[in-house]
């Protein structure tokens, strides 16, 4: 197939497809599945190899957030049973962090519900992050605590964080559909913060929410442009209680589409397969490690995943290995210095997939273990 042979050579040189050949990838059949995995697994390999980054999530308030982001369990107005708790003491967030560590995970991530940090949150957050770097050598700390106010990434830094999460969610030209209390350029700003600040830009998206494949290509063009060193890649998890419980478009093979495009735009990025992986992936699991080089190990912010250990069986008997804390995730041309950016250029609209006849609603599994219970993590 010449698409596939084109993109794998851009991929080896880490140079950016056309929005056309992204289109395209996404609009592949159900027969050239494979081989659209098996030409993105080339250029995950080059820049990867078989490793596996495993990252952990500590949701350090949980609820009642007062942004109206139609994906979210945690969003104002939102009906969805989830578990709701102010903030964690450093301890308790350690204790938490200590669970993903001890089963592989070489970064563990920091969030926060709300609009974004008060002064006082972020000083409670700094000294969790000391907290948890004390108590495990060689961690990774990851925040996410929404949009930034001046100062507030340089403090961050300066306690330790490593990278800061703000995904950019869906395309600019339909963000006004799934939120109206912030915009588009908000998110890109606190993107562009942290790492103004020396953090390693962590920013993603969400499928699956009725969005266009160009409004996919659309946001994939838009992070490239941004640059960061991850991009985690979430598929919506319809949570009873949201406006978009009944958004069940994704089939296994669709979101594999997705994450090979990812692949392909971002060749020599971290690619991290995050929520909603055993909703719409299902048993297709192991073939997207040909695809992304970084999951979640466990349980997400509200919901409940994969069983750590059954997470570590799948990636061993896949043929891959976990990446430990002494080796480097990124490829060295990256540590050392910017990609180089790509200038979008025009596509067409493409249409939504109609949804499956039958979605299967009991995959969505509500979270009520770990952090703000008094139950064990999944780890």
């Amino acid at each position: 197939m010449d698409l596939l042979n084109t993109l794998v050579d851009k991929g080896l040189r880490r140079e950016v497809p056309t929005r056309d050949e992204a289109l395209a990838v996404l609009a592949t059949s159900d027969d050239e599945l494979l081989d659209v995995v098996a030409a993105a697994g080339k250029v995950r390999r080059e820049w990867f190899g078989w490793r596996v980054k495993l990252n952990y999530l500590v949701n350090l308030k949980s609820g009642l957030c007062p942004e109206d982001c139609s994906y979210c369990s945690q969003r104002l107005g939102s009906k969805a049973e989830i578990l709701k708790y102010t903030w964690l003491k450093p301890d308790d967030a350690s204790k938490a962090a200590a669970a993903g560590v001890a089963g592989g995970a070489k970064r563990v991530c920091l969030v926060a519900s709300g609009r974004g940090p008060t002064d006082k949150d972020v000083e409670r957050v700094t000294e969790t992050i000391s907290t948890i770097k004390e108590q495990n050598e060689g961690i990774e700390v990851c925040a996410c605590l929404g949009l930034l106010g001046a100062g507030q990434a340089e403090r961050l830094r300066a306690a330790g964080a490593d990278a800061y999460n703000h995904n950019l969610n869906t395309s600019e030209a339909t963000y006004g559909d799934i939120c109206t209390t912030h915009d588009f350029s908000d998110r890109v700003n606190t993107v562009q913060q942290a790492q103004s600040a020396g953090m390693s830009a962590c920013s993603g998206l969400i499928a699956g929410m009725g969005e266009s494949d160009a409004d996919l290509v659309d946001v994939v063009f838009a992070l490239r442009e941004l640059d960061p060193d991850s991009v985690p890649v979430n598929f919506l998890i319809p949570f009873e209680g949201t406006p978009l419980a009944k958004e069940w478009h994704l089939t296994p093979q669709r979101c594999l589409r997705i994450l090979a495009m990812v692949r392909f735009v971002c060749p020599d990025v971290e690619v991290r397969l995050a929520g909603g992986r055993e909703v719409h992936l299902r048993s297709l699991q192991p073939l997207a490690l040909h695809l992304v080089n970084s999951i979640f190990l466990g349980d997400y912010l509200t919901s409940e995943g994969q069983a750590g250990k059954d997470d570590l069986a799948m990636i061993a008997d896949a043929g891959f290995e976990v990446e430990g804390t002494d080796t480097a995730t990124l490829p060295a041309h990256r540590r050392d210095a910017a990609a180089a950016d790509a200038e979008p250029a025009a596509t067409p609209e493409a249409t939504v997939p109609a949804p499956s006849e039958e979605t299967r609603r009991d995959l969505v599994a509500v979270r009520r273990r770990g952090a703000g219970t008094d139950l064990p993590p999944n780890a």
